[in-house]
């Protein structure tokens, strides 16, 4: 079957190479470092194939090199760099030494890469140096900046290190162009960290609609039944990893204030934050709630979407978020979201509509706004069925329609 047209009339195919050092996008959303930037990076490649293109996903592998085909015409490559498993911490004092693996792999190609695009800083600190030696041009997408993240702590939290935040301000100058996944990002961009807005694209994640819907109700029971949740008590559904900027803290104290309801954590501590995930069972045995929270660690992408569709009510109390795909999901799947009015959220939550958006942390506010939506039937439904609509009007052939107008913005008129 001859793929869908490239987009522009007689271009050429692309050869594409994706960066995704500190994580695969094989691996499992909420497991370790794996997140909504895996689901992403691995959607908008399967999405970019499907238009006719040839891509090839670059990622440090902890054990031997090895590559894998993820979709026709999408490769992952795992490069050997550093050995073992090394800590997120201490990826970059390994990023020269996946470059050079880098540099390696794209002469070694039958044909030369059209565009490099690198996801997160670590990738574009380690692909940079490539790009200039290759005169290849280079797409840079951050996910999320340090310059956010360091404004929105939680208390005792550790500040990104300065090497970062430079960091990121040089990429944001020397990157041929900047894919951002939402206007939030894109303030952050040019005006926090001084990024040419000629540069700066905005390419929105989508949500898989076929995976995450509606489904028959008597699914919701068997969800509900495996989870250990009445009938008669409200589903609220807290996804991603475990960790302060994801703020589960605040979900497990608003139960407090819901005598009806429980309280299910979907995700894997991320590294390094295991005691946050400790803190969260002595929050909710010091205040009286442990019974009603259930925490299940990161789930495959069916049982999640299973999960999503069984919940009354999601909630999303991060800190701080460039996007947040978790809303897209649960919209998709005709579920309400209560999330903070901070960052994207505030773009992939129609306030109102799909859901709704809280100012502050005050977990008896949290409960009445959840609250209120459990308690009235008809307004979960008419939030879930505006969030089905909405984000059905997007999906992942949109956003490798973009990234394609993206990428070849880059490349020089006679290449």
């Amino acid at each position: 079957m001859r793929p869908e047209p490239y987009g522009i009339p007689d271009a050429e195919p692309l050869r594409i190479a994706v960066v995704s050092m500190h994580t695969s996008p094989a691996d499992r959303p909420g497991k370790g470092d794996a997140g909504g930037l895996n689901v992403l990076v691995l959607e908008s490649a399967k999405a970019l194939a499907a238009r006719g293109h040839h891509v090839d996903v670059f990622t440090r592998s902890a054990g031997a090199p090895h590559s894998e085909a993820l979709a026709p015409r999408v490769t992952l490559y795992a490069l050997e760099t550093g050995g073992g498993v090394v800590r997120k911490q201490e990826l970059p004092n390994l990023t020269d030494a996946f470059g050079a693996e880098l540099e390696r792999a794209a002469l070694a190609a039958s044909d030369s890469y059209d565009v490099i695009h690198a996801h997160y800083w670590l990738s574009g600190l380690a692909a940079l140096p490539v790009s200039l030696s290759l005169g290849i041009p280079m797409v840079q997408t951050f996910h999320t900046l340090a310059e956010e993240k360091n404004r929105r702590l939680a208390d005792g939290e550790r500040p990104e290190p300065e090497r970062r935040v430079l960091t990121e301000r040089y990429l944001a100058g020397e990157a041929d162009a900047i894919a951002a996944v939402s206007r939030a990002e894109i303030d952050v961009l040019c005006d926090g960290i001084g990024a040419s807005a000629e540069r700066v694209w905005l390419v929105p994640p989508a949500v898989d609609t076929v995976l995450f819907q509606p489904a028959p109700v008597g699914s919701r029971a068997e969800v509900r039944a495996r989870l250990g949740v009445r009938l008669d008590e409200g589903l609220v559904v807290c996804v991603g990893r475990v960790q302060p900027l994801k703020g589960q803290d605040l979900a497990v104290r608003m139960l407090e204030h819901l005598p009806g309801a429980v309280l299910v954590l979907a995700g894997d501590a991320t590294p390094g934050d295991e005691r946050y995930l400790e803190s969260l069972h002595d929050i909710a045995r010091a205040i009286g709630v442990e019974g009603r929270v259930r925490h299940i660690g990161s789930l495959e992408r069916p049982a999640l979407a299973r999960l999503l569709d069984a919940a009354e009510v999601v909630v999303v109390p991060s800190r701080s978020e460039s996007f947040g795909l978790v809303p897209l999901e649960a919209a998709a799947s005709g579920t309400p979201v209560v999330a903070s009015r901070v960052g994207g959220l505030m773009e992939s939550v129609v306030d109102g509509e799909t859901g709704v958006l809280v100012d502050g942390r005050d977990p008896a506010e949290w409960a009445q706004v959840v609250g209120a939506i459990l308690d009235d039937a008809d307004l979960q439904l008419e939030l879930g069925l505006a969030g089905r609509r909405i984000v059905s009007r997007r999906d992942w052939r949109d956003v490798a329609q973009e990234l394609e107008v993206v990428y070849r913005t880059t490349i020089p008129a006679s290449a």
